[in-house]
């Protein structure tokens, strides 16, 4: 753990690979347990970073299982924030619009959802590309205690 800011910061660096995700999910929900969320959040936090992890291997890395994913967990005072970085082709989610739930199921899509769920169980979704080449989605929980 390293002080920044009055934040604390976490750090893990996967491989992109599906296999992996399960070893982000308990970091987060460790982390995410420390910091005070009931298990109902934890789980909502754990589910968001599961499917913003598989839309970087799905989209941005097409697959690849040989790139890299980094998690960064912040936190002050009320707020966890989750930020994930790749290498991969950037992601414009201002093009994505927000499904038709009802025909998504009547059509038993599967995927698609990714954008939808991460903004229905976080405060804060929020996505950029850096000047230094990479994507970034940041994933912000308030803690309400």
């Amino acid at each position: 753990m390293k002080h920044q800011k009055d934040k604390i910061v976490k750090y893990l660096k996967i491989q992109s690979r599906t296999e992996n995700l399960s070893k982000v999910r308990k970091f987060v929900s460790d982390a995410a347990k420390k910091f005070g969320f009931d298990e109902d959040e934890i789980n909502h936090i754990a589910l968001a970073v599961d499917e913003a992890c598989t839309n970087i291997i799905r989209h941005a890395y097409e697959n690849q299982g040989d790139k890299i994913i980094e998690i960064h967990l912040l936190t002050s005072n009320n707020s966890f924030e989750v930020r994930i970085i790749d290498y991969g082709k950037p992601f414009e989610p201002e093009k994505i619009r927000k499904p038709d739930l009802k025909h998504h199921l009547e059509r038993y899509n599967k995927g698609g959802l990714g954008m939808f769920l991460m903004r229905s169980l976080m405060d804060k979704v929020e996505y950029q590309i850096n000047k230094n080449n990479h994507n970034e989605v940041r994933l912000i929980k308030k803690l309400n205690k």
